[in-house]
């Protein structure tokens, strides 16, 4: 197998990982309120920790290496900001009732969003993991491993409540199936177009810019739709699970 074979396989292997998160909706206990609380904290203590911990950072790193100092912080801060602002918009125009069959629709905008976030995450993810892969296998595989490890919480965060807000499985588990194929496809853009045009600054923007969208849908979707359910004490111990999860893997 050539390292283009291989790193499409990685991107893969990486975005299907989001599925696992989907394992929560087939949960049989009746406290669903707790279900989707601890579900919504948790997704928001990764996607928090992934926005400070590796994408800021990432984009940081890459930018700095074409631009100085004051420019790298500048273009990082203002693609953050982008980022903020495109989240709100996407949350203005989704409506407050999509479809009729829909018992919880501001959860189920919960998920619409996430997915897209997602969605715009993954495909620069797809693009990072097969130039890596393609040019340095062993790199390749620590980033598909990483990528994996925040994608199960990712996959959590759109299941949960597309599913408690339709009540059905198969419409959860398709939401985030499409959200998963944006990784591969993001690696098939790379193939096909952008190997030759993709920089560090184009990333750089990217990865800040995703970092805005995920904060934003963090602290203004995710935590407040979990506070609905008034049980502050779980709402801290899972966002804190959330984020030692996504911490714990500096340690190994």
């Amino acid at each position: 197998m050539n390292n283009t074979s291989f790193a499409f396989l990685l991107t893969i292997i990486a975005g299907l990982s989001t599925m696992i998160g989907t394992l929560v909706i087939f949960n049989k206990k009746k406290n669903t309120d707790k279900i989707i609380l601890s579900s919504l904290a948790f997704a928001a203590g990764v996607m928090i920790t992934v926005s400070i911990t590796d994408l800021m950072p990432e984009s940081i790193n890459l930018l700095r290496n074409n631009l100085s100092q004051i420019g790298t912080l500048l273009l990082s801060f203002l693609s953050i900001i982008l980022g903020i602002v495109i989240s709100m918009i996407i949350d203005y125009y989704i409506p407050d009732k999509p479809i009729n069959t829909v018992k919880d629709k501001s959860l189920f905008k919960v998920g619409i969003i996430s997915m897209i976030a997602i969605i715009m995450h993954n495909i620069p993810e797809g693009i990072a993991t097969f130039v890596a892969t393609s040019s340095d296998i062993t790199l390749g595989i620590s980033l598909t491993i990483a990528i994996a490890m925040h994608n199960i919480p990712e996959g959590i965060s759109i299941s949960v409540p597309i599913y408690y807000s339709t009540g059905k499985k198969s419409t959860a588990i398709t939401y985030t199936l499409i959200s998963a194929l944006s990784e591969p496809f993001g690696a098939f853009l790379a193939y096909l177009f952008l190997r030759n045009i993709m920089n560090d600054i184009i990333l750089g923007i990217l990865f800040s810019l995703i970092a805005g969208i995920m904060l934003q849908i963090s602290f203004c979707e995710l935590l407040p739709t979990a506070r609905r359910y008034k049980n502050k004490k779980n709402l801290f111990i899972f966002f804190s699970i959330g984020v030692i999860f996504m911490l714990f893997k500096f340690i190994i």
